[in-house]
C-alpha cells in the first residue's frame, strides 16, 4: 500500500492558494491518508504525529497542484502535426490523422504519456476529453493523475465508430467504468463536443441525463468568430445561449476556450455559474483570438486555465499558460492590470472548480487532499527572490519542479515518476509511431 501520510516542514514558502491569497513563510505542513489535517501545528500538535517520515522544505516553494481544465490528452501522439493553420485547417488535419492513428490502444497509451508530462510539470488534474475514455482513462490513471474525463457526444459516429445510442449507453455505464479502474477520486463528467457537433435534441439529453445521474459537463464554446457564426445559422443563438436552452448551463459546466463571449453570453454564464477554460497557448498558436480575461473577472466568472491539446499547443507545460495569461492581460489592458493573485487562483482554486472538486483541492487547507507539488529554487534562474509570485509567473517552469504528491501519493519524486517507467515510455510510443508511419504518408523526424 501506498503511503500517504506525512509532514513538510521548514517549508521557504507556502503558498497556499486560498481565498486569502496567503502565502506562509518557515511552514509545515501534515498530511494524514492523503488528507491535509494541519498547518503549522504547535511542537505539542505536532508530537502526535511523530512516527511520520518528515520531507525538508528548504529552499522549497510548495503549492497546490496546478489543475489542467481543458485538454486532450492522448493527442500527445500528434505533437507537431498540424503546423501552420487556424483552427480549421488544424481539424481537417487532425481528425484525419486521428482516424488512421487513434485507436483505443493508442489513446490509452496517450493518455499515459499526456498524464506523465503533465505530472512531471506539476499538473496534479486535467480535466480531459477524448474518444475512448476507458482506456485514455486506464492509462492517465496509471500514472498517477487525478484525471477527469467522461464519454464524449458527436451527432455523427465520428473516428471512435460510436451511433449516438451507443454513446448514450456508455454514459450510463460511465460510474462503474470509473469504479473499475480506480485512481484518485473524480466526479461523474458528460462531455459533448460542441454546439455545432451536436444537435439541439442531443444536447438537451445530454443534459437530462446528466441530472439524474449527477453528472457535470464539458464542451468546447466560443473558441473562434468563425464557430459563433456557425452556431448562429444553424440555430440562430450563440453557443452559450445554446447552452442555456438545451439544459446544459443547468448543470455545474466548464467552457472550453470561450474566447468570444459577448456581455450577454458572460452575463447568462455567471448567472448558471459556468466556468471557463482559459487556453492562451492554443488559442494564440491558432489565431482564435484573445479572451478579454479582465472583463470576465469584473463580471465574477469563474475562469480556469488550460493548455488545450498537444496538436495544437505542442506540450501541456501550465506554466507557460500562466505566464501568456499574465503577459496577454499586461500587453490588452495594462501592466497594472495583471493580478498574479487572481491568475494563480485560475490554475488552482478556480481549476478544481472547474472539475467540480473545489471543496476537495485546489488549495492548500486544512481538510483538503494532498494534490502538492513542489518547487526546487536553487536554480540561478530563480535566484534571487524578491516577489515569490512574480518569480512563479515569469521564471519558474516545468523542470522547476522537484516532487508531486496526488491524493497524498508521492507520484514524481526528485523529477522522476515513481509509477511509470519513463524510457519504456518513450520507447513504446515511438514503436507504436513508426508503426504507423510505415502504414501511412506521414511525417518522419
Amino acid at each position: 500500500m501506498e503511503n500517504n501520510s506525512f509532514i513538510i516542514e521548514e517549508i521557504s514558502y507556502l503558498i497556499t492558494a486560498n481565498e486569502n491569497h496567503d502565502i506562509l513563510r518557515d511552514a509545515t505542513i501534515v498530511v494524514v491518508d492523503g488528507t491535509i489535517v494541519a498547518i503549522n501545528p504547535t511542537a505539542s500538535e505536532l508530537s502526535q504525529w511523530s512516527s511520520l517520515p518528515r520531507i525538508s522544505g528548504l529552499e522549497r516553494a510548495i503549492t497546490p497542484g496546478l489543475v489542467n481544465a481543458h485538454t486532450h490528452l492522448p493527442m500527445t501522439f500528434l505533437r507537431g502535426w498540424a503546423e501552420g493553420v487556424d483552427l480549421d485547417g488544424f481539424l481537417q488535419k487532425v481528425w484525419k490523422a486521428e482516424a488512421e492513428v487513434m485507436n483505443p490502444a493508442n489513446c490509452e497509451l496517450g493518455g499515459k504519456l499526456g498524464a506523465a508530462e503533465s505530472l512531471l510539470g506539476g499538473t496534479t488534474t486535467a480535466l480531459d476529453m477524448y474518444f475512448h475514455p476507458v482506456e485514455t482513462h486506464r492509462g492517465a490513471v496509471a500514472a498517477g493523475l487525478r484525471h477527469v474525463i467522461g464519454p464524449i457526444f458527436f451527432d455523427a459516429p465520428a473516428l471512435d465508430g460510436l451511433e449516438w445510442e451507443e454513446r448514450i449507453e456508455l454514459a450510463k455505464r460511465w460510474p462503474e467504468a470509473l469504479s473499475e479502474i480506480g485512481g484518485a477520486f473524480t466526479p461523474l463528467y458528460y462531455m459533448p463536443h460542441s454546439c455545432y457537433t451536436d444537435s439541439f435534441e442531443h444536447l438537451s439529453e445530454v443534459a437530462q441525463l446528466a441530472a439524474q445521474t449527477g453528472a457535470n459537463i464539458h464542451l468546447h464554446v466560443s473558441e473562434t468568430r468563425q464557430e459563433n457564426k456557425v452556431v448562429m445559422e444553424m440555430h440562430n443563438v450563440t453557443p452559450t445561449e445554446q447552452c442555456f436552452n438545451t439544459g446544459i448551463l443547468d448543470r455545474p459546466t466548464t467552457f472550453g476556450h470561450a474566447v468570444h463571449l459577448s456581455p450577454d453570453d458572460v452575463e447568462m454564464a455567471v448567472s448558471k455559474s459556468a466556468v471557463i477554460a482559459h487556453c492562451p497557448g492554443s488559442n494564440l498558436k491558432l489565431a482564435s483570438g484573445i479572451a478579454n480575461i479582465p472583463f470576465y473577472y469584473d463580471s465574477d466568472l469563474h475562469v480556469a486555465l488550460g493548455t488545450d491539446g498537444t496538436s495544437s499547443s505542442n506540450d501541456l507545460n501550465m506554466w507557460i499558460v500562466l505566464r501568456l495569461a499574465a503577459l496577454l492581460i499586461a500587453q490588452m489592458h495594462g501592466p497594472h492590470t495583471v493580478d498574479l493573485h487572481k491568475l494563480f487562483a485560475s490554475a488552482t482554486r478556480e481549476g478544481a472548480r472547474a472539475v467540480g472538486m473545489q471543496d476537495l483541492i485546489g488549495s492548500i487547507e486544512v481538510g483538503k487532499r494532498a494534490d502538492l507539488i513542489s518547487i526546487d529554487l536553487t536554480a540561478l534562474h530563480l535566484t534571487p527572490i524578491h516577489d515569490i509570485m512574480a518569480l512563479l509567473f515569469y521564471a519558474v517552469d516545468k523542470t522547476d519542479v522537484r516532487d508531486v504528491w496526488v491524493d497524498g501519493v508521492q507520484v514524481v519524486k526528485d523529477r522522476t515518476l515513481t509509477r511509470v517507467d519513463a524510457q519504456q515510455l518513450r520507447n513504446e510510443v515511438n514503436q507504436r509511431i513508426e508503426l504507423w508511419r510505415a502504414a501511412v504518408s506521414a511525417p518522419s523526424h
